[in-house]
């Protein structure tokens, strides 16, 4: 088996994750993992398959099909033998809530590099604010420490940058 991380964009419409499942189902595939997401009216997805060796080449040729016939533009790149890159660490969550400003993301992921952290996932979004108070802006993420990183120097470095923001942050334990 040799594994495929998929990434998928096109405009929105009915049965575009289902041309990428049937392609994948075709091929002898199967569908490990993935996020996708609807956003300003593209669908966007990553996935990771697994493939028979026998049928990657046949899959791969497949993929510019979809373009075609539904939209869809897939890339595929090889993905890495588990557990690469992995070894111990320290989990955490991470969240952030604050008035919304140009540069959040950028600060906060800043932080966490310095500290030598890996982001595996994160989330943001957008909202109102209650009462006319303008846009909110939203995170989660998570977020895992080499072993030889102190969380309360993580922590440090989060909280000097939640004060610059102004924003609420806290960083715990995965649930």
């Amino acid at each position: 088996m040799t594994t495929y991380v998929l990434t998928a964009i096109g405009d929105d419409r009915p049965g575009l994750v289902a041309a990428l499942a049937a392609s994948i189902d075709e091929h002898g595939g199967s569908w490990v993992d993935s996020q996708l997401a609807l956003l300003a009216g593209k669908f966007a997805g990553i996935v990771q398959v697994e493939l028979p060796d026998e049928h990657v080449t046949a899959f791969l040729e497949a993929l510019p099909a979809l373009s075609e016939e539904v939209g869809l533009a897939v890339e595929a790149a090889q993905g890495a033998h588990e557990g690469a890159g992995a070894g111990p660490h320290t989990s955490l969550r991470l969240h952030l809530l604050g008035q919304d400003r140009t540069g959040m993301v950028r600060e906060v992921t800043s932080a966490l590099r310095s500290q030598g952290a890996t982001i595996d996932g994160l989330r943001s979004w957008t909202r109102e604010a209650p009462e006319g108070g303008g846009m909110l802006f939203e995170a989660e993420a998570e977020v895992r420490l080499p072993a030889e990183a102190e969380e309360s120097d993580v922590r440090e470095a989060l909280e000097t940058i939640a004060s610059e923001l102004m924003v609420d942050l806290e960083l715990d334990a995965p649930e």
